[in-house]
């Protein structure tokens, strides 16, 4: 494992809800950028947004992730995930060259096929309609492609001989020369994570893996690890990637956290369901106290094989309680694990 970075991730949930802080979508955003600068100040390396379309979170995050870069000066700006079902790939190859210059080349951004949704064919609302013999995931594979070319710099379009008298090549401008260097896969199997490394992209796993094999969560995603770095070397690929895992976090250290946690015991164990059609094996989350976190976090292969944990956190309940969690992971729990702030 390289040097660990530590970030959080949020879904940018709001509902008008007792005990929400986040009632709308309005406060959710401004909160999502003021939980980034309070992140960074307390010496986290990340500030990560889920992605979702047609629910009440984050939906399409290029305005809050160019917020946050304007905001922020160190921190790096993820996204976990967008799907890209839903996207444009030329035109979110200029957003995110936009955001990523703002911020002085901080994006991490996470791709993927896309999650399941409560949305039946949503990206066919957006206008993206997969072709006679193509599923929805080998379109969003082909918006990647395109997606990546382009903001490599390869020629997307020519000039109107009509208009400037010759014919050369157009390139996606703005261009961010090493934006292609941050581009992560959210990867959810085995198949994908060996996909991920034969594509040379950075690998995202969160605490939902579309498969079971009956062994443990956190053993399969080791194994998920395994297979994307084997993938790499196979195909030739020199260099290194990087791995990020998520977990919700949940230290206890005062009485409104046992509170708030205390009687969250389903949540503590994994869980085995069906979600899109695919048996599927969730994570536990990691709730109690910091002693005994620590050592069900270092006894986690794949956290320990990763060079990045994300810290999912409860955003509804607004900055305050937010940056409190991550402090007292910061100071608690990171250390024990391997991790040091970068300020």
């Amino acid at each position: 494992m390289s040097a660990r970075r530590l970030g959080f991730l949020s879904f940018g949930h709001h509902q008008n809800a007792r005990g929400a802080s986040a009632r709308t979508a309005g406060e959710a955003l401004t909160q999502g950028i003021e939980i980034a600068e309070g992140a960074e100040a307390l010496g986290l390396d990340g500030a990560w947004s889920r992605v979702h379309h047609l629910q009440r979170q984050f939906s399409s995050p290029w305005s809050l992730l160019a917020a946050i870069a304007a905001r922020t000066s160190r921190i790096e700006i993820g996204t976990a995930v967008i799907d890209m079902r839903y996207e444009n790939p030329l035109l979110m190859a200029e957003l995110a060259a936009s955001a990523d210059l703002i911020g002085g080349a901080r994006l991490q951004l996470g791709l993927s096929r896309g999650s399941q949704e409560p949305a039946l064919r949503g990206y066919e609302r957006f206008g993206f309609h997969p072709r006679a013999g193509q599923s929805a995931a080998d379109m969003a594979r082909e918006h990647t492609e395109t997606f990546r070319a382009a903001i490599a710099g390869d020629p997307v379009a020519h000039t109107d001989p009509a208009e400037t008298g010759r014919s050369a090549p157009l390139s996606i401008e703005p261009h961010s020369p090493t934006l292609g260097e941050r581009i992560w896969w959210g990867s959810a199997t085995r198949q994908s994570a060996q996909w991920t490394g034969e594509q040379n992209l950075n690998l995202l796993s969160s605490t939902l893996l579309s498969e079971d094999t009956g062994i443990p969560f956190t053993e399969l995603q080791a194994e998920q690890i395994r297979t994307f770095h084997a993938a790499r070397i196979a195909a030739g690929h020199p260099g290194a990637r990087r791995v990020a895992v998520v977990r919700s976090i949940l230290p206890i250290l005062s009485q409104r956290d046992a509170d708030l946690y205390g009687g969250a015991a389903d949540s503590s164990r994994e869980q085995v369901g069906v979600l899109g059609g695919a048996v599927s094996r969730f994570g536990k989350s990691y709730i109690g106290e910091p002693d005994r976190i620590i050592d069900e976090l270092l006894r986690d292969e794949a956290v320990m094989s990763a060079d990045t944990l994300l810290v999912a956190i409860p955003n509804i309940l607004g900055p305050e309680h937010n940056l409190r969690l991550l402090e007292g992971v910061r100071d608690h729990i990171a250390p024990a694990i391997g991790w040091t702030p970068s300020v």
